[in-house]
């Protein structure tokens, strides 16, 4: 396909995108940096990555595509050199007709060098430019590894043959590799999951799972046997679950990751959770409440007597808030124990305890122990079962501060969740001081996110009981901070339910979570949605991460 040679600034003032003046200034830090001219616009923020591609495709009639996906025997048609040198990647053959990954689609002499090389007709399908750079490094290491391995290996190595691939030089550097790349994206988990034509690997970050890599059927068990190895697992138990964990070097700090196996149809599941301190949230300031929650929430610290509850679905952030307590409360004159499964960070001062369930060291057992033990505040990870529960709000009777959690959706669900697992309702009323449900939302990159105003008729502004007349909010846009994904850490959102006289007689009458939450509102308690909706009107979120979190009608 021949595509005129014009310039990009003529095409990007042309459509709109950039003014003049914007041009001058991009053309300028493009020759004093060396760089071309759509780097020098994604650097000053001018366009992002994904903006500068899709408005090349646009104007140039040409397919467009956020996500860079490969065929094996297309990216083989092209040396790694090449492919590098012209900043492109083959992704499909179709007959004669070979689509090319490009970021600059003006490129020419790319296009020509790719044809004449491989004697296909290239079809140009433009991608942003981040997308196309990491597609390159996977698409070419996935090849290198898979050429290292015997292409005929069967689907069940032998353990000898295994031992000596675990060692090779590429399955080493791919397993350092994907580490490297999660610890850098902070990403909070890594997932190798095994599929019928090889592994994926999907990383967490900030709460979303996104795409890495993907490992070639033949590399697939060196390279869950390497991790087992580093965990310190036995690489012939293949059909069993274990656990394990090592310790990685990054950037001149310590992280431990707990290492995870599932057996599987295809294979072994590995996850990995990523500890990494210098990630960790420690103050109550950073969570995300507001002025007045905060306060709130100290006072019924300060009291150092009876249970609060923090709940919420797995991944909410229910032990970095409790954490952030202990971390707050922790004070020379007082003796804090916790009994944690597992214990993830090591909090200086405090008395940890880890749970060894085949050893018979229970959640209960351990809280029996921690109660000979002169505590002043017990932390409990969690509450399973009523024995647990039962000891827990006897401890917080008898003048200690507990805390713990509980799985729920809502505050008041679980107080109903206390009453279920058979407490009588005066031990809850009187041990019970607060419960604090909660969930996390991606906080909007500070550099990026782009204001814009609710329409008046827009249907969301009932849906969410947004405020009447202009509403300014903002959304993701994507730039080179937050890797062209409008988004970076997260944020708190709070429900704070204080206990006080008329919830105690709402629990003494057996009441249920949902008398026990209309009540609360109506003594004043901002729920989850109002918190959300807050956040959002404050720029710190934006509205459909208020409505994703928080409006799942739980």
């Amino acid at each position: 396909m021949v595509i005129p040679p014009r310039r990009l600034g003529e095409i990007l003032v042309e459509s709109g995108r950039i003014s003049p003046a914007q041009l001058e200034q991009a053309l300028e830090q493009a020759r004093k940096s060396g760089t071309r001219l759509g780097e020098a616009l994604v650097k000053l923020g001018i366009l992002s990555e994904e903006d500068l591609a899709r408005s090349l495709a646009q104007q140039l009639g040409l397919p467009f595509s956020p996500t860079v996906n490969w065929e094996r025997e297309a990216v083989k048609l092209v040396p790694e050199q090449v492919a590098r040198r012209h900043r492109v990647l083959p992704l499909s053959r179709r007959g004669q007709v070979l689509e090319l990954a490009m970021a600059n689609p003006l490129d020419l002499l790319a296009q020509e060098d790719v044809s004449l090389l491989t004697g296909l007709t290239v079809q140009p399908v433009v991608v942003p430019g981040r997308a196309l750079d990491d597609a390159l490094r996977r698409a070419y290491q996935m090849g290198a590894l898979e050429e290292s391995l015997t292409a005929e290996e069967p689907q069940e190595i032998e353990i000898f043959r295994l031992r000596e691939l675990v060692e090779q030089a590429p399955v080493v550097k791919l397993v350092s590799s994907i580490i490297e790349q999660a610890l850098a994206a902070r990403a909070s988990d890594i997932h190798i999951e095994p599929q019928e034509q090889g592994a994926r690997v999907r990383i967490r970050v900030d709460g979303v799972l996104r795409e890495m890599v993907d490992v070639p059927r033949a590399a697939q068990a060196p390279v869950i046997s390497r991790i087992k190895l580093m965990a310190g697992m036995d690489i012939s138990v293949r059909r069993l679950p274990q656990d394990g964990a090592f310790r990685v070097e990054h950037q001149g700090r310590s992280v431990d990751l707990r290492v995870s196996t599932l057996p599987m149809v295809h294979g072994e599941k590995v996850s990995i959770r990523v500890l990494d301190r210098a990630q960790a949230i420690t103050r109550l300031e950073d969570l995300g409440f507001g002025p007045d929650a905060l306060e709130t929430y100290r006072e019924i610290l300060r009291q150092a007597r009876g249970m609060v509850l923090v709940t919420g679905p797995t991944g909410s952030g229910k032990t970095t808030t409790l954490h952030a307590s202990l971390i707050w409360l922790n004070d020379p004159g007082l003796n804090l124990v916790t009994v944690e499964d597992p214990v993830e960070y090591h909090i200086p001062g405090v008395n940890q305890v880890q749970i060894n369930e085949k050893a018979g060291l229970t959640f209960a057992v351990a809280l029996r122990a921690i109660l000979r033990q002169d505590p002043d505040i017990i932390m409990v990870g969690e509450i399973r079962d009523p024995e647990t529960a039962e000891i827990a709000v006897r401890a917080a009777l008898t003048g200690h501060l507990v805390l713990s959690t509980l799985h729920t959706g809502r505050a008041a669900q679980s107080i109903s969740r206390m009453l279920e697992m058979g407490l009588e309702p005066f031990l809850v009323a009187s041990a019970l001081r607060a419960v604090l449900a909660q969930r996390l939302a991606r906080r909007l990159c500070a550099y990026c996110a782009e204001s814009y105003v609710v329409p008046e008729d827009a249907p969301e502004r009932a849906a969410l009981s947004l405020p009447p007349g202009p509403v300014e909010l903002k959304r993701a846009r994507g730039c080179p901070r937050c890797e062209e994904r409008g988004f970076q850490g997260r944020v708190g959102i709070f429900e704070l339910l204080p206990v006080d006289q008329g919830v105690r007689d709402l629990i003494l009458a057996r009441q249920p979570a949902a008398a026990i939450h209309e009540y609360a509102v109506g003594s004043g308690m901002r729920t989850l949605e109002q918190d959300a909706i807050r956040k959002a009107l404050l720029g710190i979120i934006s509205l459909e991460e208020a409505r994703r979190v928080a409006f799942g009608g739980e």
